[in-house]
């Protein structure tokens, strides 16, 4: 066979768009399973919703239907009270991959990469070839709608169908028609994923109505916006050759010295004058768009080997213990819980992050089984739940590594949840779909220690619960004596027996307070019912 030449081989040689891969690997975007799919969509459009109204500073108020329109066919519709968008804006907002108000910010946010909803575009355009319709009014001139769909070739918007209209509420709201999906209940579906959001976000109001025409209401359990986190520069420990190279040949400075206080966080001048006592190969005076590959390597090392203070912490703003321990008990209504928030630690390189955890017992903890209950771990990364790829995440290999007997738990048998949140400038993802936390193992320890420090409490709750239970069982079997015993005395005695019952019983009562015999227990395991006013009498009786 003959050869064939390089002119021949390169005729085929095209550059393509980042739309047209994407196109061909949607599953890297979160759309693979037909469940998993209709979940994207829905979590795609809501944490836009979220972030939006929350950098507008308004309590979110949203809107999720879910209608059949064919066999695997379905269309979304998400509406929100948020600012809306523009109309300039609209077509990059819903439909240019890699663009948005959010990938250059470093703080902490939702979404990340500018993807989401112009995947979500995509994905409809690819399993429906139809565009999706949006509507939006920022509460300044008309209200508009249109069409909206992708020229994958070109990564560009294409917006079709523009019309002014008279009046629509402020805010936007995204209706697209998708198929090679499916709508399930479960762990893995649309519910689930709505519930564990207003679990993470007990600020916002979410409407369901499912495929059914069935209507959820998650309620909001907190009248008040979270606090939004700053954003700040880069921190130096977090920066590699080239992330120092691309800084310096777009920086407006004049000196290597000025760029680097200008440009990062935690620079000052008596810091400069401390690399330069160690990086002494780079010359601080020089413009740092000359800055070279060897000047910059040795400018990292430095970084490396001078002490820091952490990275500033402002641009991380977790849910709050308080919040936390409302939402749980509006959503699971536990019988104990316990909440956990850590001081801000670092990851790889400086990268500031801070863990929540709680541990919930009782009422709607956990899962029913058929044999009966299940323990569940509800994963979270800057408040947006992850239902898929557990395996691989950070939060599960942490709670899988903890020795639960120690702490009085069964998360096999008994009604237990354990949740966790992630909160940090950048989440390490372990992929696209941004289901998993890599395991990082600054990130996996921090996790173990919080959820370790939740389940303590529930422990002594727990150990409260036996000792009773232990009293109970021997009240019950002392109370059935009495009785017997209290006739035997009076026989022998001539005494009433019905006085020497009486008699026994508050004794009996007196040595076990804590016998469970009416009313309800309370947090720390002891009893304030029946037993515990019985004993009370007795004390009484005998003073």
């Amino acid at each position: 066979m003959a050869e064939t030449n390089a002119d021949e081989i390169f005729r085929e040689f095209k550059e393509h768009s980042i739309a047209e891969f994407f196109k061909k690997n949607r599953q890297m975007l979160g759309y693979s399973g037909m469940s998993r799919s209709l979940v994207t969509v829905v979590h795609e459009y809501l944490t836009n919703s979220l972030d939006a109204c929350e950098e507008a500073n308004i309590l979110p108020d949203i809107d999720v239907r879910i209608d059949m329109t064919g066999e695997s066919k379905y269309r979304v519709t998400v509406a929100d009270n948020g600012p809306g968008i523009p109309k300039g804006y609209i077509g990059k907002a819903l439909a240019t991959i890699l663009a948005g108000t959010k990938f250059h910010r470093y703080m902490q946010q939702r979404g990340q990469q500018g993807i989401g909803a112009s995947g979500c575009t995509l994905f409809a355009q690819i399993t429906t070839g139809k565009p999706v319709r949006a509507t939006s009014y920022t509460g300044t001139g008309k209200p508009y709608s249109c069409s909206i769909s992708v020229d994958t070739t070109r990564n560009k918007p294409v917006v079709t169908d523009f019309a002014e209209l008279d009046s629509a509420p402020r805010g936007l709201r995204v209706e697209g028609e998708f198929a090679e999906v499916k709508y399930e209940g479960g762990d893995h579906g649309v519910y689930e994923y709505l519930r564990r959001t207003a679990l993470s976000n007990p600020h916002a109001q979410i409407r369901f109505t499912d495929p059914s025409g069935q209507e959820s209401v998650f309620l909001r359990a907190v009248d008040k916006t979270p606090a939004r986190p700053k954003a700040i520069k880069p921190h130096p420990l977090g920066l590699t050759v080239n992330d120092l190279i691309d800084f310096a040949h777009v920086s407006q400075s004049r000196r290597i010295s000025s760029m680097l206080i200008d440009a990062f966080s935690r620079v000052s001048q008596d810091k400069v004058k401390e690399l330069a006592s160690v990086a002494t190969d780079v010359d601080f005076g020089k413009n740092p768009r000359a800055l070279t590959w060897a000047e910059a390597e040795s400018l990292v090392k430095a970084f490396r080997s001078v002490k820091w203070i952490a990275p500033d912490a402002t641009s991380v703003i977790p849910i709050g213990e308080s919040q936390v321990e409302t939402a749980i008990k509006n959503i699971l209504n536990p019988e104990f819980m316990n909440v956990v928030e850590r001081r801000p630690k670092v990851f790889r390189g400086g990268v500031p992050f801070i863990v929540e955890a709680a541990v919930s017992y009782g009422g709607n903890s956990g899962k029913k089984t058929s044999e009966g209950y299940e323990g569940s771990v509800l994963r979270f990364a800057n408040r947006v739940p992850l239902l898929f790829d557990s395996g691989s995440c950070a939060i599960t290999s942490a709670t899988r590594d903890i020795d639960w007997k120690r702490y009085n738990i069964d998360i096999e048998t008994q009604p237990v949840s354990i949740f966790v949140n992630v909160s940090s400038v950048y989440i390490p993802y372990s992929g696209v779909g941004k289901e998993a936390i890599a395991q990082e193992d600054e990130i996996i320890d921090e996790i173990k220690l919080a959820v370790m420090d939740a389940a303590r409490g529930v422990q002594r709750y727990i150990s409260g619960k036996i000792h009773v239970s232990h009293e109970t069982s021997k009240y019950r079997m002392m109370m059935r004596y009495a009785n017997q015993l209290s006739m035997d005395l009076g026989s022998l005695t001539g005494e009433k027996s019905e006085a020497i019952k009486k008699d026994l019983e508050k004794l009996i009562a007196k040595y076990y307070p804590r016998a469970k015999v009416g009313g309800a227990a309370d947090q720390d395991g002891t009893q304030e019912g029946q037993a515990q006013e019985e004993a009370d009498r007795a004390q009484d009786s005998v003073n």
